[in-house]
C-alpha cells in the first residue's frame, strides 16, 4: 500500500490555464451550518483556484454560519436545503442548476453532500471530486452515524471521478476501504502564508495557551482540563483562552461542570466564534490541541504555524505529518493529560526553544502547507479528471 500512496502524493502540476479563454466554473457542494475545517478549505480555495484557471461557486445543503462567514464573498452562493437527512429533492434541483450554470463538475466536502451530490452529477452528466477531510468512519463518539455516514460515504462514492485526500493518512484510509489508487489523490490542506510577522519575546511571566474549534468530545478538551489543573495545582503560571463555540449546548454544560469541579473557572477564558483570528493568534503563546481522535490535517494546526505559535498537539491521523515532533512543535499522545502537561513545561522551562519553534513551524507552513500550494494540487485534479472525461470521444 505503501508505494501505491506514493505515488498519489506527486509534485504539483506546474501547466500553465493561461491557454484558456474563460475560468471553468465549478460547484462546491457541503453542509454549510458551522465555519470548520472542511468550510475554510472550501473558502480557501474559491479564493485561490482562479489563479489556475478554476472558478467556485458554493451551494450549501443546511445553510448557516458558513454564508456570513466565508472569505469569499464574491462567489456565487446557491440553497439547496435538504428537508431532512433523507431528503433527496435537492439533488434534482442542483442537477438543473448544474445545467443552467454550465458547471463543469461538482466538488463535495462531507458525507452529506457526497450522498446529493453523486445524484446531481448523475442527472447533469459531469464528473464529481469528493474531498476526505476526516476519517469518516471514526470521526465522532457517535458509532452509529459513524457507521451510517461512512456507509452513505461509501456509496456515494461508487461513482464518482475522484477522492482527495487531505493528508497520506487519510490516503492510507481510503484505499483500505476499497478507494482505487486511480481514483485518489492527496493533496494536503494550507492556509495563507503570513507576510513577516514582528518578532516576540519568550513569555516570561503568565503563558497564555489556546484552544480553537469546534468544540466537540472528540476534541479531548477534557483532557486538557484535566492536565491544566495540574499545571496550576503546581504553580505553573498558564492560562487558557479558549476560542470557538460548542457542537451542543449539552456539550458546552458538561464542559462547563468539569471547569467547575476542577475549579479552573479563573484560569479560563471563553472568547466562543471568533472571526478575527489574526488577532487571537497574538494573545497566545501556545497552541494545544488535544484530539483523542478524527483529525485528516487540521487547518487550525497550519494557522497556528502560520501565525508563529508554536503547537503541542496530540499524534492523530495527519498532525504529524505537518508538525515534526521537538522541530516543528511538540506532539504527546491523546488520551494522556499528563504528557500534555509535560510538553508544555518544556517551554515554559526553556528545555525546548520557543523563538526557534515558531521560526520553524512558519518555515514549514510556508514552504509546504500554503493555500496556493493546495489549490493548484486541486486544480491539477480538476484538469486530470476533466481531461480523462474528453479521452473516450476523441
Amino acid at each position: 500500500m505503501a508505494t501505491a500512496l506514493d505515488e498519489l502524493v506527486q509534485p504539483p502540476d506546474t501547466g500553465s490555464p493561461g491557454h484558456a479563454t474563460a475560468a471553468i466554473p465549478v460547484l462546491h457542494l457541503i453542509n454549510g451550518e458551522h465555519y470548520s475545517g472542511a468550510e475554510r478549505v472550501q473558502d480557501l480555495l474559491a479564493l485561490a483556484l482562479p489563479q489556475f484557471g478554476f472558478r467556485v461557486s458554493f451551494s450549501c445543503l443546511k445553510p448557516g454560519r458558513f454564508a456570513a462567514l466565508r472569505r469569499a464573498q464574491d462567489a456565487p452562493l446557491f440553497e439547496a436545503r435538504m428537508g431532512s437527512r433523507f431528503d433527496l429533492w435537492p439533488a434534482l434541483r442542483l442537477a438543473r442548476l448544474v445545467k443552467r450554470h454550465r458547471f463543469a463538475l461538482l466538488h463535495a466536502h462531507t458525507p452529506r453532500a457526497a450522498m446529493i451530490g453523486r445524484m446531481a452529477a448523475a442527472l447533469a452528466g459531469v464528473p464529481m471530486i469528493y474531498h476526505l477531510h476526516s476519517p469518516t468512519a471514526s470521526d465522532s463518539t457517535h458509532r452509529l452515524r459513524n457507521r451510517l455516514n461512512a456507509a452513505v460515504e461509501r456509496f456515494s462514492l461508487m461513482g464518482s471521478s475522484g477522492v482527495i485526500a487531505v493528508s497520506r493518512s487519510l490516503g492510507e484510509y481510503a484505499m483500505a476501504r476499497g478507494i482505487p489508487a486511480r481514483r485518489l489523490w492527496v493533496v494536503p490542506n494550507g492556509v495563507p502564508v503570513q507576510g513577516r510577522f514582528a518578532p516576540r519575546d519568550r513569555p516570561r511571566d503568565a503563558w497564555t495557551l489556546g484552544a480553537v474549534a469546534l468544540f466537540r468530545p472528540r476534541k479531548g478538551l477534557e483532557v486538557l482540563l484535566e492536565g491544566l489543573a495540574v499545571m496550576r495545582a503546581a504553580g505553573m503560571p498558564v492560562r487558557l483562552r479558549a476560542v470557538g463555540a460548542f457542537e451542543t449546548p449539552e456539550y458546552e454544560q458538561r464542559i462547563k461542570a468539569e471547569v467547575e469541579r476542577l475549579k479552573l473557572a479563573d484560569a479560563i477564558q471563553w472568547v466562543g466564534f471568533a472571526q478575527d483570528m489574526a488577532a487571537e493568534w497574538q494573545r497566545m503563546d501556545l497552541f494545544v490541541l488535544p484530539s483523542l481522535f478524527g483529525e485528516g490535517l487540521p487547518m487550525v494546526v497550519l494557522e497556528a504555524m502560520a501565525a508563529g505559535v508554536p503547537v503541542v498537539a496530540t499524534r492523530v491521523q495527519g498532525v504529524p505529518e505537518a508538525v515534526r515532533d521537538g522541530v516543528d512543535g511538540m506532539l504527546v499522545e491523546p488520551g494522556d493529560p499528563l504528557g500534555l502537561v509535560q510538553a508544555v513545561a518544556a517551554f515554559l522551562r526553556g528545555e525546548v526553544n520557543w523563538s526557534a519553534i515558531r521560526e520553524q513551524a512558519r518555515e514549514r507552513q510556508a514552504a509546504a502547507f500554503s493555500d496556493r500550494s493546495m489549490a493548484e494540487g486541486v486544480a491539477r485534479v480538476y484538469r486530470h479528471v476533466l481531461n480523462d472525461r474528453k479521452e473516450p470521444a476523441q
